[in-house]
Parts: C-alpha cells; structure tokens; sequence
C-alpha cells in the first residue's frame, strides 16, 4: 500500500473517533455506489452527514480542505444522491469536511467545517 493511502486510511480512522467523541453516529465508511465514493457517512440528530475526510502531513500544497474544489464538491453531491435514493428515511443531509494535519503518529491539527458546501 502507498504511503498516501495508508495517510488517508489513518486520517479516515482519526475523523471517525473524532465524530463519535462529538456525539456522531458512525453509519457508514467509505460508503459506495459504483465508482462513487463517500468516506463517512454518520448520523448527528436527524441528520445525515456526509464527511469528506482530508488528511496531509504537511502544508506543501495548501491545507488540507482546500482539495475539496468544486469537481470534488459535484462527486460528492452525486454520490450523496445515490445514498439518498438507497436510504430515502434520511430526510435532512448536510456537507461537512475535516481537515486532518499529522505528524508521525501525532495529530498535529484536526478542523471540522460543518456545513462545507451546499
């Protein structure tokens, strides 16, 4: 496995703790319909909540959030479609990102920006 995905696996596994100690219900992990792609999709009240996780070790291209352009943005909507299809119970969805900075096995910085995108 590359470096990359092993950073993206832990990074993955850092939000999911950092959801479920903000009172989330972890429903889903990488979540897929064909070749779309959700990397967590958690319950917060009545909402669903789809997470898109961004994990870097250091600032060299930007922060981490900032990978979530607009492309990524319409993948991620698609993708919700598809889940909403599968699992119309989920009335209320809402777009979050978090934002994971690690050094080693530190977690340097970790941002939630709920409601990220619309």
């Amino acid at each position: 496995m590359s470096k990359h995905n092993k950073i993206g696996i832990k990074g993955e596994q850092i939000a999911a703790n950092f959801l479920l100690n903000k009172g989330y219900i972890i429903l889903h992990r990488n979540w897929r319909s064909g070749k779309k792609e959700i990397d967590i999709i958690a319950l917060k009240d009545d909402m669903a909540v789809i997470v898109e996780i961004k994990t870097r070790t250091n600032f060299d291209f930007g922060f981490p959030e900032e990978a979530v352009n607009r492309s990524k943005q319409r993948f991620i909507k698609s993708a919700a479609e598809a889940f909403i299809l599968d699992n119309p119970q989920y009335l209320f969805i809402r777009f979050d990102i978090i934002s994971i900075l690690i050094e080693g096995d530190n977690v340097k910085e970790i941002v939630h920006f709920e409601e990220a995108f619309y």
